[in-house]
């Protein structure tokens, strides 16, 4: 553990940084089961309620580049602080019943997300070098578990109360996460060398296997986020209740855990990545025809889409330390990735809820995301290549 850690017991650091994950998804994924609450309460269409779960990508395109330079100004540990009040906030204005209210509190909640989502793996590698990727896992495996765990609370809070309050009670998780956080505002450090910076133009951004590593991470994400967003109102046309529409998204949820413990190891081993990039992106596929034609099976489905679908998300991120030869580059991939990346996946559930209000049914969307994992599985050929973009 590096010295600037050493006035803390590195537990109560690492309590804190596992009570802040817990903000980093639950609060925004877990809006999905109530999306046909929201919208007869606001009278919306798929697509204004599609811009409801796009608004936080958004942000996250804008807002992750300019994070770092955040925390060199204000210091790392009070920058952190900062996004969780903001997330607060958010929360709040978000269940104040106003639709004006809906999507401010919605945007400053993907504000605090996207400051808490590059900076947050950033103290991790300064103060937790030697356990860095072991915490990485446990830190994601509680974003997972909060989010499954939200999921599947949502609707039945939301049937005992209102999904003003449903959605309310995420605010818990913040003020937990401020309070944990408290000691930690004694510090002012900067954030570690190598976190994502404003994208620049340069060599990296005229490299074809840098743009196959960014739209593989934005074709994945532009399936994840579409099918996490409207998941539950294709289960409730295919017969299923509120309450079991949330179990399954939940199911989902916690599938995407499960790749870590899987795809690191053969990361590791594997002379490429190529037949691991294409067979997640498959099993992606596979779900969604699952859910087409056999939607009765579908805790099979959504827990084969969550690990496939999730696994490639892991596998994305390890492309940009694997595709790159220099700090300086991953750095600069990093930032490429992100912007490209969460620039597509934003576009997902507004399009794909237009084309449900054009269609009239789910069965094109779920087409379309069937189509979009063959592309992704092409790319995966591509990305998964054992070289570098210095290379290139």
């Amino acid at each position: 553990m590096s010295s600037h850690a050493r006035r803390l017991h590195p537990y109560w650091i690492i309590v804190g940084i596992l009570l802040f994950s817990t903000n980093l998804r639950a609060p925004f994924t877990s809006v999905s089961p109530l999306l046909d609450l929201v919208r007869d309460a606001f009278s919306m269409g798929a697509s204004e309620a599609g811009l409801l779960m796009t608004l936080p990508l958004l942000i996250f395109c804008v807002i992750s580049p300019f994070s770092a330079g955040l925390a060199r100004e204000y210091g790392l540990e009070r920058t952190l602080f900062i996004a969780l009040i903001v997330m607060a906030v958010g929360i709040l204005v978000r269940s104040l019943g106003p639709s004006w209210g809906l999507f401010l509190g919605t945007s400053l909640l993907g504000a605090g997300i996207a400051v808490g989502n590059t900076l947050l793996p950033s103290l991790l590698k300064r103060d937790f070098p030697d356990q860095l990727t072991k915490l990485t896992v446990v830190y994601s495996i509680t974003m997972g578990v909060a989010s499954a765990v939200g999921s599947a609370l949502v609707v039945p809070l939301a049937q005992a109360f209102s999904w003003q309050i449903s959605l309310g009670a995420f605010l818990t998780l913040p003020v937990l996460s401020a309070l944990a956080w408290l000691p930690q505002l004694r510090r002012h450090s900067r954030p570690a060398a190598g976190t994502a910076t404003a994208p620049h133009g340069g060599v990296i951004w005229r490299s074809s296997l840098a743009w196959q590593v960014s739209l593989f991470f934005g074709v994945n994400s532009f399936v994840y986020y579409a099918v996490a967003t409207w998941l539950p109102s294709i289960l409730l046309t295919q017969g299923y209740s509120p309450d079991q529409a949330g179990s399954l998204h939940a199911v989902m949820q916690f599938a995407t855990i499960l790749p870590g413990f899987v795809i690191v190891p053969l990361v590791k081993t594997a002379r490429d990545q190529r037949g691991l990039a294409a067979g997640l992106a498959l099993s992606g596929l596979l779900s969604l025809a699952g859910l087409l034609f056999a939607p009765a099976l579908a805790v099979l489905w959504v827990a084969l889409f969550g690990f496939g679908i999730g696994g490639a998300f892991v596998l994305a991120l390890a492309f940009i330390g694997l595709r790159t030869a220099t700090s300086h580059q991953t750095a600069t991939l990093s930032g490429m990735t992100q912007s490209v990346g969460y620039l597509m996946s934003a576009t997902g559930p507004v399009l794909l809820g237009a084309l449900h209000d054009a269609a009239g049914s789910w069965q094109a969307v779920l087409t379309v995301c069937m189509i979009f994992c063959v592309v992704l599985a092409a790319l995966g050929l591509g990305a998964g290549r054992s070289i570098h973009v210095s290379s290139k």
